[in-house]
């Protein structure tokens, strides 16, 4: 039996799978709310106390942070994850942790045609060939998924944490404005993320971009703030959400277009993370494949990559139950 897990900053989701031949079946699987909990152990000994009787041979997660010597700091909670501790608790000395982003690359390697929206077709696609992904949530995360002749081995990156490149006056605006708030280094992630949809709307409101719609603000201040400007700008029910998302959309296609241009991914890159599928209709409607595309010289060449979003919630979790099952089929 494995245990598999996608740990982000906004919820975690924890599964057992046992074997059904040459598929894999989900006996158990619950979802937390990552700040509840103080620890990761803690939300861990929560998951695993109905079910004993079980023996899990091996357990591999995804978590939203660097992975040094194994272990890992997340980076968006006050989690500390080491797999010594984890081991004890599940039981077996098999337990890996990957960045979320390398969970999610795997994952995107083993889902159906049915799992993607294509926004550029892109030219007649190698059977293999390099691809690469880039996750847009709490933060931003990528990777590289090579293909060496033989196989793929996925690179892991913290390429979300790059400087923010403006590519048009608002947008050099932009990075002025977000400067006096970050001072020293303004990251894609500050942009490309939950947090970065606030940024750029707040950024719209303070150059009077388009009238503020107070109860939106109502509703901003009572939740997510984040889901509430996506939601009202995917609806086109406030003009500053709409002008916010589209303004995400460019940047985030100006972005893809960079990892694009440093791995020549032509067997694909894709969209994965939280936010993409809850403004599907405006990645769809140009702007992000605008910023994608305006590469000056090598605009040719990106026309020739397939650009796909993941629609499928889960590809975290399917990423890391993907690698323990090729490990135990290799070990």
């Amino acid at each position: 039996m494995i245990l598999a897990g996608d740990v982000g900053g906004t919820k975690t989701i924890l599964a057992l799978f046992e074997s059904e031949g040459k598929n894999w079946r989900c006996v158990k699987k619950t979802r937390y709310a990552s700040l509840d909990h103080p620890t990761f152990t803690g939300l861990l000994q929560h998951f695993l106390a109905d079910c004993d009787g079980r023996t899990i041979s091996s357990a591999c997660l995804g978590v939203a942070g660097p992975i040094v010597d194994g272990d890992c700091v997340a980076t968006n909670l006050p989690w500390v994850l080491l797999r010594r501790e984890i081991g004890a608790l599940v039981g077996t000395p098999n337990v890996r942790l990957l960045n979320d982003l390398e969970a999610t690359a795997w994952g995107i390697l083993d889902l159906p045609e049915a799992d993607f929206v294509t926004l550029n077709a892109g030219g007649d696609a190698p059977p293999h060939g390099n691809r690469a992904v880039l996750a847009a949530g709490t933060g931003l995360g990528e990777a590289i998924i090579a293909w060496n002749g033989e196989a793929y081995q996925v690179l892991a990156s913290e390429g979300g944490h790059t400087d923010f490149a403006p590519g048009s006056e608002q947008e050099v605006a932009l990075l002025r404005y977000l400067w006096e708030k970050y001072p020293g280094h303004v990251s894609y992630e500050r942009l490309l993320s939950g947090e970065g949809v606030v940024n750029i709307y707040q950024f719209l409101k303070k150059i009077g971009h388009a009238p503020v719609q107070s109860g939106l603000e109502e509703r901003m201040m009572e939740s997510d703030p984040a889901a509430v400007i996506g939601e009202a700008g995917v609806a086109g029910t406030d003009e500053l959400s709409v002008a916010a998302l589209s303004l995400f959309c460019r940047i985030y296609g100006a972005e893809t277009g960079n990892l694009a241009l440093k791995c020549l991914p032509y067997a694909g890159i894709y969209l994965a993370g939280g936010i993409a599928p809850k403004i599907l209709p405006l990645l769809i409607r140009g702007d992000f494949m605008e910023g994608y595309l305006e590469k000056g010289r090598y605009r040719t060449a990106l026309k020739q990559i397939p650009v796909k979003v993941c629609i499928n919630q889960e590809i975290g979790l399917l990423g890391a139950l993907g690698f323990a099952a090729r490990a135990s089929v290799g070990s």
